[in-house]
């Protein structure tokens, strides 16, 4: 690295609240009344769930259409995408900030996935794989429409919020978030991103409230089942999971950049 990279912006959304502030205040209270995040322990029964809590969506996605087009996942990221935008205050800077999203997979169709299955539950399995390639053919083009592709989070930001500089998607969980911020980082500071702009925009979103992925989870033996319990209370029996909802972007840009520009450093960022 030639250059060092600062922190300008932050976009934070979880179960806990939206804004670095609400969330510093949950980690300086601990598990005081107040500070839990949002829990949903009948929706997705018996795996309790953290999911979001009510956000006004057209803070940063003014058109409906562009809403409506969005799994809720997808919504999450860009929302989460604008606040660290804003955060910045580097609205004017999108036509060259550079682009890097970590994203898990795109969501299903689950009503789709459970017709098919009850379908071919009932064949001989001679008939089976026929009959579920013909539902494949004809119903995963409509069902995986594009608002569930996982590159198209790293599209809808640039679409809503006009970000255009390169663009490029990671996908997978933990790792894929330290590859994004690693490589955002590395190209910024060796001058080796397009146009030689030197601000990125990092991040990625999970939603908790997919049964496709807690199925996931569970067909492992990953996830707490029952009533909500604090971690230290689960492992007693056995320990596991209550997965919950969060986004999280990051406007990283070139210390030289930033002050030109008069931004405050948040963090400056050290080797990923």
């Amino acid at each position: 690295m030639t250059e060092t990279i600062w922190i300008t912006g932050l976009g934070l959304v979880s179960s806990l609240g939206e804004g670095p502030e609400v969330h510093r205040a949950a980690l300086a209270d601990g598990a005081r009344a107040g500070s839990l995040p949002v829990l949903d322990e009948a929706g997705f029964a018996p795996f309790p769930i953290h999911p979001l809590p009510a956000l006004d969506l057209d803070r940063q996605i003014p058109k409906k259409g562009d809403q409506r087009q969005m799994e809720p996942w997808q919504r999450l990221g860009t929302y989460a995408a604008g606040l660290a935008i804003d955060h910045a205050g580097a609205r004017g800077l999108v036509a060259d900030m550079h682009l890097i999203v970590a994203a898990g997979g795109g969501e299903r169709d689950v009503a789709l996935d459970e017709a098919v299955c009850a379908e071919i539950a009932r064949l001989p399995a001679a008939e089976a794989g026929r009959v579920l390639n013909e539902r494949l053919a004809s119903g995963l083009r409509p069902t995986l429409f594009l608002a569930q592709l996982s590159n198209l989070l790293a599209g809808n930001i640039s679409i809503v919020h006009g970000v255009t500089g390169s663009s490029r998607t990671f996908m997978g969980e933990e790792s894929a978030a330290a590859d994004a911020v690693r490589i955002a980082a590395a190209r910024l500071a060796e001058g080796r991103a397009k146009g030689g702009a030197r601000i990125a925009l990092v991040g990625g979103a999970y939603a908790a409230a997919r049964w496709d992925m807690l199925l996931l989870y569970a067909a492992s033996g990953q996830l707490w089942r029952g009533a909500w319990a604090p971690v230290a209370a689960r492992q007693p029996a056995g320990g596991g999971l209550v997965m919950g909802s969060v986004a999280a972007f990051l406007v990283l840009e070139t210390e030289s950049h930033a002050r030109a520009r008069g931004a405050a450093g948040i963090a400056r960022l050290g080797p990923v």
